[in-house]
């Protein structure tokens, strides 16, 4: 089970800290990705993170921005994100991929498990 956190109103230029905590899976063994969804457009990949070692990818819209980390002994990953800008207005989900290879440009239909979105606004 994945629970995502974190999520609220910023305005431009702000920050935030997703979260998402994770049970029942042996974490350390799996690749964990945080998608983002806006309204009228398709699940997108934001960012991930492998689980064998500190391997990271992010999407071309947040690069420089975004950064993902995890801490295994908490079984969490994290999502910290400066410079917000208006258009990272989505709902954000944190996913699961046990043993996971790749960690950049993942497809959502690659992810095994999937927690609730934790909604991010930010206005101009």
């Amino acid at each position: 089970q994945l629970q995502a956190s974190g999520g609220g109103s910023v305005q431009a230029g702000g920050s935030l800290r997703l979260s998402c905590a994770a049970s029942g899976l042996t974490f350390d063994t799996y690749t964990m990705g945080w998608f983002r969804q806006a309204p009228g457009k398709e699940r997108e990949f934001v960012a991930a993170i492998k689980w064998g070692g500190g391997y990271t990818g992010y999407g071309d819209s947040v690069k420089g921005r975004f950064t993902i980390s995890r801490d295994n002994a908490k079984n969490t990953v994290y999502l910290q994100m400066n410079s917000l800008k208006p258009e990272d207005t989505a709902v954000y989900f944190c996913a699961a991929d046990r043993l996971g290879y790749y960690y950049t440009n993942l497809k959502p239909g690659s992810m095994d498990y999937w927690g609730k979105g934790t909604l991010v606004t930010v206005s101009s």
